[in-house]
C-alpha cells in the first residue's frame, strides 16, 4: 500500500491515537549501538534525507477531521524540517550504558508532537568505547499509528545497508501537497462515511445473493469472535503492575545469545524459540513479583502478544497489520522444565484457536465505526482485564547491517505502556543475539534492573535444565 497524501488511517492506526492519554504514550522505539567513530550530524542528516523519498509517511502529519466526520488523514507537512526530527546529542562522562539509558528514559518519556510527522531519530555521541576504535548510538522513536514491529524491521532495509560501503544518491526535490481546507475535509469525511455504509450494505446484498456462503462466513466469524471473547470472560489477574502509568519512563536492556534458545529448543523435543523466550520471561516475572510481596504460587499472568498478519505484498509498507492475542505466562511454576512445557502447550492451543481470526473480524467491523465509538473500542482492547503486560517478539535480520559504513552491533526494541499497564517487554533477534528491551513507568517500577537480572538468571536456568 502506498503511503499517499490524504490516506485515511485504518481503525487500528487510529486506535493507537485514541489510546494516547495522560501517561500512556503510544510510540515505540529502538536503541542501536554502532562500532567506529560517529558520523557528523551533517552526514547523518544527509543520509536520512537521501532515504526519505522511500518513506513518504515520514514527511506526513496527522490531520483530524472536522466535526468528527471520520478517522484522521495523513497529509504532507507543509512546514517539514528535517533538523526537527533528526537530533544530535552527547552523553556525559563516562558514557556507559547507564548514561545512555538515562538519555533513553528522557527521550522515550516525551510524547511526540502531533502537529508534525510522528517520529524522531537521535544521533548520540560520547559512548565509552573501551578498547574499541569508537562507538555511537541512535535512538529511534515512532508513533505506533505509523508502524508496527514488523514494518519497523522492514524500515531497516531503507535506513540500513547490508554492505559497508554504500553511497547515497542526492534526493530529488520535494514539494509538499497543500492541505485541504475545512470544506474539502468535510466532503472527504462524508464520502468516507458513505463508503462505510455501502460496504456494510454490500455485505447484506451478498448475503441475499449467496446465502450458503453468507451462512458459512457468519458461522466462522461468530466462532472466531467467541474465541476472542474468552480473555474478557476469564479476566487477567490483578497485579502490582496494573495501574495507570505516569509520564516518566525507565528502561533496561538484556543482551542474550540466540544459540542458548536453540540449545533449549533442540533438547526440549518440540518447543519453539518463542516458547523459550516466554518461559524465560515467565520465570523472571515470577521471581520479580514474589519480591514485591505477591503470592505467585499457581499464578498465571496474561501477556498481550501481537501477531503480524502482514502479507508478502505488504512488506515494506507502514501502518499496523497486527492482531492481538493473549498468551498465558505460568509465573508460578518454579521448575524451568515444567514452565517451558506449560508455555509450549498453551501456545499450541493458542495457535490452534481462532483468536487471531476473531481479532481480524473485530478490526474489519471497527473500520466502519464512528470515531467516538472507535475510541471507546480501542480502550477496551487495551484493558488490564484482558492482559497484564505486553510481550512482543519480532525477528530481526540475522546478518550484519550498516549505516554510513559503520556496523550495527547492538539493537534493542522498546514497546509502549498502554493505560493500566506499567511494564512492557520487547524482544528482537539480530545477528546471533536476542535482546530484551524493558520499559516501565519510572515511579511504579523503579527497580527495573532487578527484573533484567532475573531474565538473565531465568534463561540460564533453562539452559542448565536442558543441557543435562
Amino acid at each position: 500500500m502506498a503511503q499517499g497524501h490524504l490516506d485515511r488511517l485504518s481503525s487500528v492506526d487510529a486506535g493507537f491515537l485514541h489510546m494516547e492519554e495522560d501517561g500512556a504514550h503510544m510510540h515505540i522505539g529502538a536503541v542501536g549501538v554502532f562500532e567506529g567513530p560517529p558520523p557528523s550530524i551533517e552526514a547523518f542528516r544527509a543520509h536520512i534525507d537521501a532515504r526519505l523519498p522511500r518513506l513518504p509517511r515520514y514527511r506526513q502529519r496527522i490531520q483530524e477531521m472536522p466535526l468528527g466526520t471520520g478517522r484522521p488523514l495523513w497529509v504532507e507537512d507543509t512546514a517539514f524540517r528535517l533538523d526537527f526530527h533528526v537530533r544530535h546529542t552527547a552523553l556525559p562522562a563516562p558514557g556507559t550504558e547507564r548514561e545512555l539509558l538515562t538519555l533513553v528514559d528522557r527521550v522515550i518519556g516525551q510524547r511526540l508532537d502531533r502537529s508534525k510527522p510522528l517520529w524522531e531519530l537521535w544521533l548520540v555521541e560520547g559512548l565509552d568505547a573501551g578498547e574499541d576504535v569508537g562507538r555511537w548510538a541512535i535512538i529511534s522513536k515512532n508513533h505506533h499509528a505509523m508502524v508496527d514491529g514488523v514494518s519497523g524491521v522492514d524500515l531497516m532495509t531503507v535506513l540500513f545497508d547490508i554492505e559497508r560501503d554504500v553511497s547515497d544518491e542526492p534526493p530529488p526535490a520535494w514539494s509538499p501537497k497543500p492541505t485541504p481546507g475545512t470544506v474539502d475535509l468535510l466532503s472527504a469525511g462524508v464520502q468516507g462515511l458513505l463508503r462505510n455504509v455501502l460496504e456494510l450494505s454490500g455485505r447484506g446484498v451478498g448475503a441475499v445473493t449467496h446465502p450458503v456462503d453468507a451462512v458459512k462466513s457468519t458461522v466462522e466469524a461468530v466462532t472466531a469472535l467467541a474465541e476472542t471473547a474468552k480473555p474478557l470472560i476469564a479476566a487477567a489477574p490483578k497485579t502490582v503492575l496494573n495501574k495507570k502509568p505516569g509520564p516518566h519512563r525507565k528502561t533496561a536492556i538484556v543482551e542474550t545469545k540466540l544459540a542458548d534458545y536453540k540449545t533449549v529448543k533442540g533438547a526440549s523435543g518440540g518447543a519453539s524459540v518463542n516458547d523459550v523466550v516466554l518461559a524465560a520471561v515467565a520465570g523472571a516475572l515470577g521471581r520479580f513479583l514474589a519480591g514485591r510481596g505477591m503470592d505467585v504460587d499457581d499464578l498465571e499472568l496474561k501477556a498481550c502478544v501481537p501477531v503480524s498478519v502482514r502479507t508478502a505484498a505488504q512488506k515494506g509498507t507502514l501502518g499496523n497489520e497486527i492482531t492481538i492475542m493473549t498468551a498465558p505466562l505460568p509465573v508460578g511454576l518454579k521448575d524451568p522444565r515444567a514452565r517451558l512445557a506449560a508455555v509450549r502447550a498453551s501456545m499450541a492451543d493458542l495457535k490452534s484457536s481462532r483468536q487471531a481470526e476473531g481479532a481480524k473480524v473485530l478490526t474489519s467491523l471497527e473500520n466502519a465505526l464512528p470515531p467516538a465509538i472507535l475510541a471507546r473500542a480501542a480502550r477496551v482492547g487495551f484493558s488490564s482485564r484482558l492482559y497484564n503486560l505486553l510481550v512482543t517478539n519480532v525477528p530481526g535480520p540475522q546478518i550484519p547491517i550498516f549505516m554510513l559504513g559503520r556496523q550495527l552491533v547492538e539493537l534493542a526494541p522498546l514497546a509502549f505502556l498502554a493505560p493500566e499497564h506499567t511494564l512492557a517487554i520487547g524482544i528482537m533477534s539480530y545477528h546471533g543475539n536476542v535482546t530484551y528491551g524493558l520499559i516501565a513507568d519510572a515511579d511504579a517500577v523503579p527497580d527495573l534492573d532487578v527484573l533484567a537480572r532475573y531474565l538473565e538468571q531465568s534463561l540460564a536456568e533453562l539452559v542448565t535444565a536442558f543441557a543435562t
